[in-house]
């Protein structure tokens, strides 16, 4: 008798990535990886301020509270913070207004000069200010010529201080201001003129209200953004004995103290304690706020200047020369001086000092390559890990997407200097009592950057993938592409210029990044804003000037390299 035939079924192993139970554990994994990454960094931080060899859990805290200085350092931030955000937001404000809404010509000329002070590092501006102010710059010998005695700007001062900063942050809040601005419907407007309301009627009862969202976000970064600054409080307020937090938690590490780092934890909370409040504020302001329901951008200007316009042209081109080109140019003429303190004069022109930071300091040469390798090692991390993160978190709208994404955000909305001590402690014995050897190397800039850095990559990716709809892929999947194919034949053709725009802008903050890295350095991993600023505090003002000249030069010719690949992309898509 014949036995029966039996169809040999393959075994299948009961795990796949394909499968339900495969997805649950990747998602698990990516969770605490992220979570170790970028969560456990700030615990950390937390769990130091309140440790206590002696007394109770809010030791830390009494004592440095109960100290004189303490209520300095918060004073100080309280008032450069307060001042430099009115006058960022003032500022940005107003010229988004006049730049959304009136008739000046060349406007897109008028964006790029209002967004340098943006793309250049706010300490690399600082330094710019300092020669234009100093007592060779430019504004001290016009003041000479006078037949009357005027003693230049004090920049080393509180003044000094918002001042640079207010100018270093306008751009954030222009930026959000117009973008609300040009979607306001205009027949809204058109609506309060023919009923009888003036202009002023007008701008209260509706262009403010329905703008009052961009203004408050801009104002908010401004905030977080001043409160988070190093470079222009080092460069200015330690030579003037004016301490802020963020230079605050700097002199407590580097002075290695026996309390060193719980005392530098205890101001790190107190900032993060001062950001959450400006953040809460901004919720509060919005919470009632009023939403435009135009999604349309409006670009005609709704009033004209008339015969103002031309007067009004070049006294606004003239501010922005002001604060934008002209303290570059005396920047410039600072490097290219003999010695710091001779005239502007031909017999005391020099390139040598170019020729030492590009040819002969090794410590320069090594920061340049540091900083080149760590910014394009950063934006390639994150242009993968982002991506995926903000395909996930838009494609599954899950809880878990959502707590990704806070995660990400958490180590960028708090201040650089706070993250910066938080990887100290997270990485000194990431286990304890293991030391994998990763602080004092280039390894926990690394790490640093891309936690820091992440979220810039994955708004970035978010943007982009929000503009194709899911339908795409449903057609690749039915065509019979697989992951692979989907991603090279479709999605990356798509995606490719939202995607390279946040990894060049997560490449060009790294590449001058300060802060961070003021804290995390070690001997050999030195970075070009690290090298600025020790050249600038040892006295070595013809060095420094000279470098951030260059640096500068470098951003602008990156710049203009990205919006011709950019340019070139859209006519062979087109």
């Amino acid at each position: 008798m014949a036995e029966p035939i039996t169809e040999r079924v393959p075994l299948r192993s009961s795990f796949s990535l394909t499968t339900k139970k495969g997805k649950r554990v990747v998602l698990v994994v990516s969770l605490l990886v992220i979570a170790w990454l970028f969560l456990w960094p700030i615990l950390r931080l937390l769990s130091l301020s309140f440790s206590v060899e002696d007394g109770h859990l809010l030791t830390n805290y009494t004592t440095v509270l109960q100290e004189a200085r303490t209520w300095k350092v918060l004073s100080n931030t309280a008032i450069i913070v307060a001042g430099s955000t009115v006058i960022a937001v003032g500022l940005g404000v107003l010229l988004a207004w006049f730049v959304a809404y009136s008739d000046i010509r060349a406007k897109k000329w008028l964006q790029v000069f209002v967004l340098l002070p943006f793309i250049i590092p706010s300490y690399i501006i600082t330094l710019s200010w300092t020669q234009f102010l100093s007592n060779n710059g430019i504004v001290s010998r016009t003041l000479a010529l006078l037949p009357w005695s005027v003693e230049p700007f004090n920049i080393y001062s509180h003044a000094g201080m918002i001042l640079i900063l207010g100018l270093s942050h306008y751009p954030l809040v222009f930026l959000l201001t117009m973008s609300v601005l040009r979607r306001i419907p205009r027949e809204l407007e058109w609506a309060v003129r023919s009923s009888g309301g003036s202009a002023w009627t007008t701008f209260v009862k509706v262009t403010l209200p329905l703008s009052l969202p961009g203004i408050a976000s801009g104002g908010l970064l401004a905030f977080l953004a001043n409160l988070d600054n190093f470079g222009i409080p080092a460069f200015l307020g330690i030579p003037a004995n004016i301490t802020v937090l963020s230079t605050a938690i700097y002199q407590e590490v580097v002075g290695f103290g026996p309390s060193a780092f719980a005392r530098a934890a205890t101001f790190s909370v107190l900032l993060g304690i001062i950001a959450l409040l400006g953040t809460l504020f901004q919720w509060l302001l919005l919470r009632r706020s009023k939403e435009g329901e135009n999604s349309e951008i409006d670009n005609k200007p709704r009033f004209s200047l008339g015969r103002f316009r031309l007067p009004f042209e070049i006294g606004l081109w003239s501010f922005l020369l002001i604060i934008s080109i002209v303290p570059m140019f005396s920047m410039v003429a600072t490097s290219l001086i003999k010695a710091y303190g001779l005239p502007f004069a031909l017999e005391n022109l020099t390139f040598n000092h170019y020729q030492f930071v590009m040819f002969e300091h090794d410590k320069v040469k090594g920061a340049v390559m540091n900083s080149v390798k760590l910014a394009i090692g950063t934006s390639i991390i994150c242009i993968v890990a982002g991506t995926a993160i903000a395909y996930y978190r838009l494609r599954k709208q899950t809880v878990a997407g959502k707590v990704i994404e806070l995660m990400v955000s958490l180590p960028y909305a708090l201040p650089g200097m706070v993250l910066a001590l938080a990887m100290i402690l997270a990485w000194m014995q990431p286990i304890p009592g293991w030391n994998p050897g990763i602080y004092g190397s280039i390894w926990i800039l690394f790490i640093a950057y891309v936690t820091r850095f992440m979220i810039l990559q994955v708004r970035g990716s978010l943007t982009a993938m929000s503009q194709i709809g899911p339908a795409m892929e449903e057609a690749a999947h039915v065509s019979g592409a697989g992951f692979l194919g989907k991603w090279r034949f479709i999605m990356l053709p798509l995606l490719l210029p939202g995607l390279l725009s946040g990894a060049f802008l997560v490449m060009l903050t790294t590449l001058t990044e300060l802060t961070v890295s003021a804290l995390l350095w070690s001997s050999g991993s030195e970075t070009i804003g690290l090298m600025i600023f020790n050249f600038q505090q040892a006295g070595y003002t013809t060095y420094s000037t000279a470098f951030s000249s260059l640096v500068v030069l470098t951003m602008l010719l990156l710049t203009v390299i990205l919006f011709g690949l950019q340019k070139v992309y859209q006519r062979k898509v087109v």
